[in-house]
């Protein structure tokens, strides 16, 4: 066999991995607030930025607007947002928090800590390492995107 072509060599599984290993560790936290994690990365950037054109919550998130679309419509059925037609131009769609999508920001607060407490016992990952590790992935995402 080809060592390039070993599962172990490959970056792509190291990173498919982690985030997924991530994702698993939010749920139980997410469970709390009522949340999935595509979800909760659509509250994060709507609380940095109340009413924000679907367009624009997608790019943010790398996604498309036909994936966040339905994510959307499920949010809103659940009252944590709202959509409405900007009025200035009626082809966009704006989205913008609920009362209790804004009262989820303080539910919310301890998630992150929550996710660093399950990544203490990392070893190689520290408040020295992790600007570290930040501006790697940065690096890459900006580097494919």
């Amino acid at each position: 066999m080809k060592e390039e072509l070993r599962l172990d060599n490959q970056l792509c599984f190291r990173l498919y991995t982690a985030s997924r290993l991530i994702t698993q560790a939010y749920t139980p936290m997410l469970d709390n607030l009522g949340l999935t994690y595509p979800q909760y990365l659509v509250m994060m950037v709507l609380w940095e930025k109340d009413c924000q054109p679907v367009n624009d919550i997608a790019k943010r998130l790398f996604l498309e607007t036909n994936t966040v679309t339905p994510l959307l419509k499920r949010m809103e059925a659940e009252g944590l947002v709202e959509r409405l037609r900007d009025e200035a131009d009626g082809r966009k769609v704006l989205v913008r928090l609920t009362a209790a999508g804004r009262a989820m920001e303080a539910a919310a607060t301890s998630v992150p800590e929550g996710l660093a407490g399950a990544l203490r016992p990392c070893r190689s990952l520290g408040p020295d390492t992790a600007p570290v590790l930040f501006s790697t992935l940065d690096d890459i995402i900006a580097t494919l995107k």
